[in-house]
């Protein structure tokens, strides 16, 4: 997966993640999901879940030999 794909991807599901979690707590309103209680334990799982993929997007580009690769 590419880093910018890992970002976007990332960011979407951190926003997402907050979004069902405030509507699970009945913090947001109009919606099927507002006050059930599972999307306020689905949404910080899926908001960690875009936090890690942002992280990995993030992280440094390591160059250098690879698993695997025979030496000498």
């Amino acid at each position: 997966m590419s880093r910018t794909v890992s970002l976007v991807l990332g960011g979407v599901l951190v926003v997402l993640g907050l979004v069902w979690f405030g509507q699970g707590m009945g913090w947001i309103g109009g919606s099927g999901m507002s006050g059930v209680r599972l999307w306020a334990v689905i949404g910080p799982i899926l908001a960690v879940v875009g936090a890690v993929l942002i992280v990995r997007g993030l992280r440094p580009v390591r160059i250098g030999r690879h698993r695997g690769t025979p030496s000498g």
